[in-house]
């Protein structure tokens, strides 16, 4: 992503993105949606003055930026490959060992 928004000319928000924590998942429950909310957002409301929405073109699928006053604060990400979730990192790849 970082990539993707020096491409764009966003060298700030690159920046930023390197810090980002996730808050929650979007929730909607579509198989083509896994955006996460980065910073908290109550729903159902607008996200009010200086928000503005950064498209960035990532190679496959789509990533949509909500920033407010210079924060990603919602990363939309669309028809994309699987994310994969820490634990799912952190477990061993290959066949399980035999045990003795």
């Amino acid at each position: 992503m970082t990539a993707l928004l020096q491409d764009e000319g966003e060298s700030e928000l690159a920046v930023c993105a390197r810090d980002l924590r996730l808050v929650e998942e979007c929730g909607c429950g579509d198989g083509f949606c896994q955006s996460i909310r980065t910073a908290d957002h109550p729903r159902g409301r607008p996200y009010g003055p200086g928000h503005r929405c950064v498209p960035l073109s990532p190679s496959t699928g789509m990533l949509i930026l909500d920033v407010v006053d210079g924060r990603i604060v919602y990363i939309e990400v669309l028809d994309r490959p699987p994310l994969l979730r820490l634990e799912e990192r952190a477990q061993p790849k290959g066949p399980p060992a035999a045990k003795a």
